[in-house]
């Protein structure tokens, strides 16, 4: 069976107001910040500073996609990634800190 085309009218190209995007700009928010608090969280149980230094990277990476302009992260998501990494500086250097004491 062959489905007929119809070839006076052009095909309708969809515009921007349009789309229904998967990620809405909170959704996007929410995720970051959740990714970052994941990540603090087993950067607090990693037991060696290979894994350490994997999450404190991890949060770094959620921190620099806060900085992009126009993707809809609102300045209080970038102001939570800040405390995450900072407190994750804190713990990474404290847990060095305790590596170098016991050697």
């Amino acid at each position: 069976m062959q489905r007929s085309v119809n070839i006076s009218q052009p095909e309708k190209s969809v515009s921007d107001n349009q789309r229904h995007p998967l990620l809405s700009d909170n959704d996007i928010n929410t995720i970051l910040v959740n990714g970052a608090q994941m990540s603090l969280s087993k950067l607090k149980r990693a037991r060696s500073f290979n894994a350490r230094i994997y999450y404190y990277a991890e949060i770094g990476v959620y921190l620099e996609v806060s900085l992009s302009r126009g993707a809809g992260i609102t300045d209080a998501t970038r102001e939570q990634l800040q405390q995450i990494h900072k407190d994750a500086t804190h713990i990474h250097m404290n847990a060095n800190k305790r590596l170098a004491l016991k050697s």
